[in-house]
């Protein structure tokens, strides 16, 4: 089990139920989050195989992150009315459903069946996300990166978990991924227990008639670290997804078997991981937009592997270093925008805040599809078009990086 933070690290009189919280909301993380591994190696498999035409293969996990864009919003307002609780289940009835419709849509053969349980699943997902946002209510502003990246670190235990299940379950049944689907089911109906243990504070309700306090969506894009943390947080989660979804079909396209493409996903989701450990500790002591930075060479460095052959050691590589290079970015990112927004603001802005980092990787998710499959003559030539698509989101993630750098801060 990830480490929990030290009294030291509390010190606003909240310490025993932070450490629970934060305990349940790894555990989530471990548990629920195990699905989303599983989920991305096959998707794009079993897509392949339902697909009337092979550039669509990926548009399954592009339709799970649209559900997670489109779900965003609501769920945000939702949990800021009726609490993170609340929100989190309705999350796992998500994936639950999701993977329900996904596993008949295998049964039967039906491509659009499936593309309507993978949208599902993005509900799902877009829960799971607010997780890290979770972490930091009700806690002191300098623990605030901290909390993130404990949370976050509780995916070290979905890397293991996710596709090493998968390995024994997507031949358990004639038809093909079936027996992963049926095992996300069940990992939603057992995690969804975890969140009736949560005891986080609502939020204060605005009186009805009183005028809306704070900023709206438009006056908080107007804000450079507003700004800037959205685009850093789309760039980085974009980038992630755009490589990581074509990864299985790269794979098994230059020769490799399935079981090596978990491999590689494993190592990849461990490697998005596991600096959480540190990542808060850097921010508190280099500042966010540093970590930031770094992520996002990390990211530029992932690409330079990969482009630079098809061996294993090249996808193990790249899959890692594309993991450390979104946990600096991400993990930098939401701590600039939770550093940025009041209580108030709180469910416009990350709602908002969301929906756009989806959006774009919703875009990246079906760029990708179509860059691996629809581009040259062969598996290497659609791996190369991937990786050098990564070049105009890095070049605008930095600019607004430098843009920020540049402009006085107020207070």
């Amino acid at each position: 089990m990830t480490a929990l933070p030290d009294t030291a690290d509390l010190r606003d009189g909240t310490d025993r139920r932070t450490r629970r919280n934060v305990g349940i909301l790894v555990a989530a993380q471990a548990l629920l989050g195990s699905q989303m591994p599983m989920i991305f190696v096959v998707g794009g498999l079993a897509g392949g195989m339902l697909a009337p035409n092979p550039c669509l293969a990926t548009l399954p996990i592009s339709l799970i992150v649209f559900g997670s864009m489109t779900t965003a919003p609501w769920l945000s307002s939702y949990m800021q009315r009726f609490g993170r609780r609340a929100g989190f289940l309705v999350g796992a009835a998500g994936g639950a459903a999701g993977a329900a419709l996904a596993a008949w849509a295998l049964y039967i053969g039906s491509f659009p069946i499936f593309l309507a349980g993978s949208y599902l699943t993005g509900i799902y997902m877009a829960a799971q996300n607010f997780y890290r946002f979770a972490a930091t209510d009700g806690v002191s502003a300098g623990f605030r990166p901290k909390a993130v990246s404990y949370v976050l670190a509780g995916g070290l235990l979905s890397a293991i978990i996710g596709p090493q299940l998968n390995k024994l379950v997507q031949t358990a049944f004639v038809v093909p991924f079936l027996g992963t689907y049926l095992a996300v089911i069940a990992i939603n109906l057992l995690g969804a227990l975890l969140f009736f243990g949560l005891d986080l504070p609502r939020p204060a309700q605005r009186p009805k008639g009183a005028p809306r306090a704070g900023r709206t969506r438009m006056e908080l894009l107007r804000d450079p670290r507003v700004l800037t943390a959205v685009i850093c947080g789309m760039v980085s989660y974009a980038l992630m997804n755009l490589v990581m979804t074509s990864t299985p079909l790269a794979v098994v396209g230059c020769g490799f078997t399935t079981d090596r493409a978990n491999d590689i996903v494993s190592a990849h989701v461990l490697a998005m991981f596991a600096p959480s450990f540190v990542t808060g500790h850097l921010i508190a002591r280099f500042g966010t937009e540093r970590i930031i930075a770094l992520g996002l060479l990390i990211l530029a460095a992932a690409g330079v592997v990969a482009l630079s052959g098809v061996t294993l050691g090249n996808f193990f590589g790249a899959l890692v270093l594309l993991g450390i290079g979104w946990n600096f970015g991400f993990i930098g990112a939401t701590t600039l925008l939770t550093s940025a927004h009041t209580e108030e603001e709180r469910g416009a802005a990350q709602g908002m805040n969301d929906m756009l980092v989806f959006g774009c990787v919703t875009l990246a998710s079906l760029a990708s599809g179509g860059l691996m499959n629809c581009t040259g003559g062969s598996a290497q030539e659609g791996w190369t078009a991937v990786n050098l698509a990564m070049i105009p989101l890095l070049a605008l993630a930095g600019g607004a990086l430098i843009w920020l750098a540049l402009k006085p801060r107020t207070a």
